[in-house]
């Protein structure tokens, strides 16, 4: 069975002292001491300067980057909740906080277009996808879509079903449910 591409990341961490000479944490001292906050600059330096393979420098510089501070965390939240999307924040909001009572393991991982939400793996992310909606995938492989939870299609690969949330009151028990199954199995 192919691995997915958090449990390929994991083996390639674990194999990192092995096959570069440093671990994981060593890397990224390196990287925040060189200034460097592009991704294409990171890869560039690791490869040319240390010799790293492309695959390792790539997943170091994506790490580096992931693990932005706080302010830098906010600001791509307000990003995706500017402007004419701004009243769907209230559902982001209510989502988030609902995670985060999920576990003490819930990882709250935001990137440019969408927050990813994820314990060993991720299990679900939502999206303000146009003005008026918020689009929330979860991983619930093997699952039947019915009712609200329908199946992805073409809303993003990385996660099996998707529900549209138009106001903050859609964020229910039901939600909950599906959110909490996703959860346990990540």
């Amino acid at each position: 069975m192919p691995k997915s591409p958090e449990e390929m990341a994991q083996s390639m961490i674990a194999n990192m002292p092995e096959k570069t000479g440093k671990p994981l944490a060593e890397w990224l001292k390196i990287v925040d001491k060189t200034g460097l906050e592009k991704h294409g600059q990171i890869v560039t330096q690791l490869k040319k300067e240390f010799g790293i393979g492309h695959g390792f420098a790539n997943l170091i510089a994506h790490k580096h980057l992931a693990k932005g501070s706080s302010s830098d965390i906010d600001d791509l939240i307000s990003a995706q909740y500017a402007a004419a999307k701004a009243g769907l924040k209230p559902i982001y909001d209510a989502v988030t906080a609902m995670v985060s009572k999920l576990g003490k393991d819930v990882e709250i991982s935001p990137k440019k277009t969408c927050v990813s939400y994820r314990r060993k793996k991720q299990f679900a992310l939502i999206q303000a996808s146009t003005k008026d909606r918020v689009d929330l995938g979860i991983n619930l492989k093997g699952e039947p879509a019915s009712g609200r939870l329908e199946n992805s299609g073409s809303f993003n690969a990385m996660v099996s079903h998707r529900v549209r949330l138009t106001k903050k009151s859609e964020v229910n028990a039901e939600l909950k449910a599906w959110l909490k199954k996703a959860y346990e199995r990540a």
